[in-house]
Formats: C-alpha cells, sequence, structure tokens
C-alpha cells in the first residue's frame, strides 16, 4: 500500500488525467445542453489539463508542491472556457495547500483537494450548483471525511468517486437547465474522469490513456484498436474513415461484407450478431461502402472522416516544442492611456473591430475558446496602460478575468457574451473619456442589444418539450431557443416577426463562412419585407458554426 503521494506520482497522475479527458472528450462536448455545434466542455476541459501536462513532461519536479505550482500555474495561463478556467481553480487551490511539501499523506491530499473547491467557489461571482463545482465539491468532502479513518490514498480516492458519481447522477435534478435537457453536467463528468485517473495511477494500473467513461464494451474498444497513430500523411494509404451501424433485415452472409471491404480499403473490423452490424474501414470510396451495407438493412449511425485533414490537426496538436520555439510577440510599452482588446471569429468581424478600434483581436468563439495565455498576449500587445477585453462569449468571460493580476497592466473585462454586444460596445467607445468611464459606457451599451444567431442542430434531441431533429435550423435569441425549423422561409418567418415585436430600428446582419452573398442578400430581404421600418445593413462575417448573427437594437 502507498501511503504518499510524491512529486513524480503527482506528476503521472496529472498527465494519465490529461490523456484520459482528451480520450473522451467528444463524449464529454455532446453532453451540451442545446444541440448546437458549440458543445466544448470536453475540449477545454483536455486543452486546459494538458497545457500542466505539456509543463510535467518537459522537467520532473524535485518536490509535491512544485509538482502542483507547475500544473496550476500552466493550467491558469492555458485555461480555456468556463469549465476550463474552473478546472483551473481547483488545481490552483490544491496547489496552495501542497505548497512547500515534499510529499502528502492521504489526508494531506484530501485537505488540498478540499482547499481547490473553496478557491473554485470563492472566483465564481454566483456559483450554480448541479455543475462541475458541486460535483467536486462533495467529492472532496467525501475524501477528507475518509481520510480521518483511512491511510491508503487509493481508498480516500475510492470515497470521493463514489460520492462524486452520486452527485453527478443528481446535477440533472439540481439544475433546472439540464433537468429540460436530460443530462447530467458535463463538466462534472469531466472532473469524474479527472479522479478515476488519479485512482488508476494509485493503483498502478495506469500504463496507457484509457478512458472509463461508459464503461466501454469489448466490441467498442476491439473497433477502437485499428485506429492507427501516423508518423506522416504519406502512411495514409486511404483518405476516408467510415464507420456505421446497421440493422440487419436478412441473412446475408457477413463474410461478404468483409470481403467487400478489403477489396476496397484497409483496416476493416467487422463486428455483428443476429440483429447488427458495427462495421469500420479505410477506404477512398466511402459511397460504395455505405451502398453495399444498405444491402444487408437500415443504417442506424454513420460517421465518415477525413483523415488526411485529421493528420493536420493532429499535428498542430502534438507539436506544442515547435510552438513553444516560435517566438512570442514581445509586450509594447505602455505608450497610450487605453488599449483594446475583442475576441471573435471570422475575417469581416475581425476587420470591422479593427475598424472600430480595436487594437488587438483574438481569434475565437464557439468550438474554439482562446486561452488564458492567448488573451494575456493581446493586453500586452496593444501599448495601453489600461486595456479592456471584449470576451464576446459567455464562456471566454472567465478565462479574460484571469488575466487580471497576470500583468502590470490594468484589465477591465467588459462581460460582452455575444459578436453584436461587443460590437456596440464598440460603438460606444469614447477614446476621449477616461478608461474607467469608457468601461462603463461600454457596459451600459451591451445592454441595450438583442441578439440573434442562426445554425443548425448537431444532433437529434429534446429540450423543453421541443422535439429536434438533426440538420433543422435552430434560431436562438439571446442565447434561448427561439425555433428549430426544416425550411429557410419558416426560419425567416419566425425571425423577422420576433424582431418586429421587439420594436428593432436598426438591425445589422452578419453572415457567415458557409453562407454565399447572394444567399445572405435574399435572407436580408426577407427580414427586411417583415421589419420594413428598420434600418437594416449586411455585413460578411466569415464566422464559423453560426449562419448568421443578428444585431437589433
Amino acid at each position: 500500500m502507498r501511503e504518499k503521494i510524491d512529486a513524480q506520482l503527482f506528476r503521472d497522475m496529472v498527465i494519465h488525467a490529461a490523456a484520459s479527458v482528451d480520450a473522451c472528450k467528444q463524449d464529454i462536448n455532446e453532453l451540451n445542453v442545446f444541440p448546437v455545434p458549440d458543445g466544448d466542455t470536453g475540449t477545454n476541459m483536455s486543452m486546459t489539463l494538458n497545457a500542466a501536462a505539456r509543463e510535467l513532461d518537459s522537467k520532473m519536479p524535485k518536490t509535491l508542491g512544485e509538482a502542483a505550482e507547475k500544473t496550476a500555474a500552466a493550467m491558469l495561463r492555458g485555461a480555456r472556457g468556463n469549465s476550463g478556467v474552473i478546472t483551473s481553480l481547483l488545481f490552483r487551490g490544491l496547489s496552495r495547500s501542497l505548497k512547500e511539501k515534499k510529499e502528502a499523506s492521504a489526508a494531506e491530499f484530501a485537505a488540498a483537494m478540499n482547499e481547490g473547491v473553496s478557491a473554485a467557489y470563492k472566483a465564481v461571482m454566483k456559483p450554480t450548483e448541479g455543475t462541475i463545482l458541486t460535483v467536486s465539491r462533495l467529492a472532496s468532502a467525501a475524501a477528507e471525511e475518509a481520510a480521518k479513518k483511512e491511510k491508503d490514498p487509493v481508498r480516500v480516492l475510492d470515497a470521493a468517486i463514489a460520492a462524486g458519481e452520486e452527485a453527478l447522477k443528481n446535477t440533472v435534478e439540481m439544475n433546472p437547465v439540464l433537468k429540460k435537457a436530460g443530462v447530467v453536467d458535463a463538466g462534472g463528468v469531466g472532473y469524474m474522469e479527472v479522479l478515476r485517473a488519479f485512482r488508476r495511477v494509485l493503483k498502478g494500473e495506469a500504463t496507457a490513456p484509457v478512458p472509463s467513461a461508459g464503461e466501454k464494451k469489448v466490441a467498442e474498444e476491439s473497433r477502437a484498436s485499428v485506429f492507427t497513430q501516423f508518423d506522416t500523411e504519406e502512411d495514409i494509404t486511404f483518405t476516408y474513415c467510415t464507420e456505421f451501424i446497421v440493422s440487419r433485415d436478412n441473412d446475408k452472409s457477413v463474410d461478404l461484407l468483409r470481403s467487400f471491404l478489403s477489396s476496397i480499403g484497409d483496416s476493416a473490423v467487422v463486428l455483428d450478431d443476429e440483429e447488427l452490424i458495427k462495421v469500420h474501414v479505410h477506404s477512398d470510396r466511402p459511397g460504395d461502402v455505405l451502398t453495399e451495407a444498405l444491402t444487408y438493412g437500415a443504417l442506424q449511425t454513420v460517421k465518415v472522416e477525413n483523415m488526411r485533414l485529421q493528420h493536420s490537426a493532429k499535428l498542430e496538436e502534438a507539436q506544442p516544442a515547435a510552438r513553444k520555439a516560435a517566438p512570442a510577440p514581445k509586450p509594447a510599452a505602455p505608450v497610450k492611456d487605453l488599449g483594446i482588446v475583442s475576441v471573435c471569429a471570422g475575417e469581416g468581424l475581425a476587420n470591422l473591430f479593427k475598424e472600430l478600434g480595436t487594437d488587438e483581436v483574438v481569434s475565437g468563439g464557439q468550438t474554439m475558446n482562446p486561452s488564458t495565455e492567448d488573451i494575456l498576449r493581446a493586453v500586452e500587445a496593444t501599448g495601453g496602460r489600461t486595456v479592456i477585453v471584449l470576451p464576446n462569449n459567455k464562456n471566454i468571460i472567465m478565462a479574460a478575468q484571469q488575466c487580471v493580476g497576470l500583468t502590470d497592466r490594468k484589465v477591465i473585462v467588459v462581460p460582452s457574451t455575444t459578436v453584436p454586444q461587443g460590437i456596440s460596445a464598440m460603438l460606444s467607445l469614447d477614446p476621449a473619456a477616461a478608461p474607467a468611464q469608457a468601461a462603463e459606457a461600454m457596459k451600459e451599451a451591451i445592454g441595450g442589444v438583442k441578439t440573434f444567431s442562426v445554425t443548425y442542430a448537431a444532433r437529434d434531441s429534446v429540450f423543453d418539450g421541443r422535439e429536434i431533429k438533426e440538420g433543422e435550423y435552430l434560431a436562438l435569441q439571446d442565447g434561448k431557443m427561439l425555433c428549430n425549423v426544416p425550411d429557410k422561409e419558416t426560419l425567416t418567418q419566425t425571425i423577422g416577426s420576433a424582431l418586429a415585436e421587439g420594436g428593432a430600428e436598426f438591425i445589422s446582419i452578419f453572415y457567415g463562412e458557409d453562407v454565399a452573398a447572394e444567399e445572405a442578400e435574399q435572407f436580408s430581404a426577407a427580414i427586411g419585407a417583415r421589419v420594413p421600418d428598420a434600418e437594416i445593413s449586411l455585413v460578411s462575417g466569415g464566422q464559423p458554426v453560426y449562419y448568421y448573427l443578428i444585431s437589433a437594437e
């Protein structure tokens, strides 16, 4: 039995936790309450944890206190999204409790976990129960109670995991939003994966990142084993990875399917029983694969991915050393009273923010939350003694707030939750005003903006009694569901009516990268027909994910 946690052990615990959360991040992402394609809790937690894993992997800390401090510092700067920031806060408090310790007993580590929870609750202005905060609080409390009797860290973590699992199960009842959606809290799922990873390391079972979320079936593990890490793009013989499940409706031999797949591709795995056939294959002809599959029955699920594109993305993720080697932009010496940083995605929107007076634009938004470090670099590049940050997304506000205290510049975060709010804030900017007064004027301006956004349903879902089908248009008004419809005509009628009812006088429509200019003009004209007295401007925003962002004042 191991009674102490030292630097080496803690390092392995964090690195394995990062790998484990990364392995199941998509499952966590899909717990997003709204079925829009922006569920990124798992991605944000993974990237935050991996910032610490890279730091610990580069140099072996000498003491537990040093390992915890390096972890907390790396997570603080690498934190992305609300889930990533809260995760970093949990480790920041843990680090403070373990400061200057060479090693820690089970009781000391449990106390440190509780200190982490306290730090997170103190930093969140309005803590919401039924979230990762609740799960971590109840799990840590159980760990501290168990540590009064147990000296074995594994048993203490067993108690924490049991309490955490119960708390996670109850989040669906504690949080009204989760209850409407019928899902547990995504951040809580990620936190529990961290605790399970810790336990695997303490028990000596962690030799590879093995996700425990959902307790993967043997068949799924067999399928997953065929995924290969390619060193170069030339190693990818076939372009497309195709996976599907077929409901069998005949007695046609599955051996014929295996032979067909082998003739047009490789890495084929076919698992079958009396009712279903599950297939994974790499080929250049996914259409032929699916056509053949249909001869066995109806397709239940289908996934086709371009492995060459995935490979490029993986290379970007997997080369932290190369990114570290690139020279970071040097902080600009303060030369003026006020600097402005805005966060947005899309070339058109970025140009607009710059035209309105933004000094530095940080690329980010839905599905691509920038880290605290990204925002901090922009803050220091503005040349302002005071810097106002416009996050323009509710999931980026906390990451921006972490910049306070990390720089000698005074940082003021104006809590804009949408791009239209950020644009309205910039329009209200008086360059001659004192920084504090300018920030107050911006805060007042964002309160008068209504934001509509149009995207698509990423999956079938039921929310608040509303049945949503994958691929439908989704319209949100100030973050709340306005409609889900299959056709553009109903979409424009609904949005136009909402704009008219709200008395909109000035409407700005920003169309995304997937919308052609002609199509955007037709959409704008249809909206204008519903709100004939409003002044409408149409701008190419170039944003991903959202077809349209609409500002109404």
